[in-house]
């Protein structure tokens, strides 16, 4: 009987241990895709600079998005809350309380 417990355990221990192994071949591609993709992705601020002093709109928000590859864009007030969350691909206009972009950047 002790026999019994000591295999199945042996062969459960074995099972979950072969869930968690990778091999380098199945994570390879993931990386490279995830590259090209980011690459692509990726925000350029110094494309929006034309937007420092303009009043903040959709239609400029959406233009500066354009022009830096950004894929999602905001406009962000003086007193606005922000998660610390640093992201490549978007692109952020700073406003002053009168509602003009003062500063363009990514994350």
């Amino acid at each position: 009987m002790p026999w019994k417990y000591a295999s199945s355990g042996l062969i459960l221990a074995v099972a979950l241990l072969a869930g968690c192994s990778t091999t380098s071949e199945s994570s390879s591609p993931a990386k490279g895709a995830a590259t090209s993709d980011s690459s692509q992705s990726r925000c350029d601020a110094a494309a929006a600079q034309f937007a420092v002093g303009k009043p903040a709109s959709p239609a400029l928000l959406d233009q500066a998005r354009a022009k830096a590859g950004a894929q999602t864009a905001r406009v962000l007030g003086p007193d606005d809350m922000v998660t610390l969350e640093y992201r490549s691909d978007r692109l952020n206009l700073n406003t002053d309380q009168g509602a003009t972009v003062t500063r363009v950047n990514c994350g």
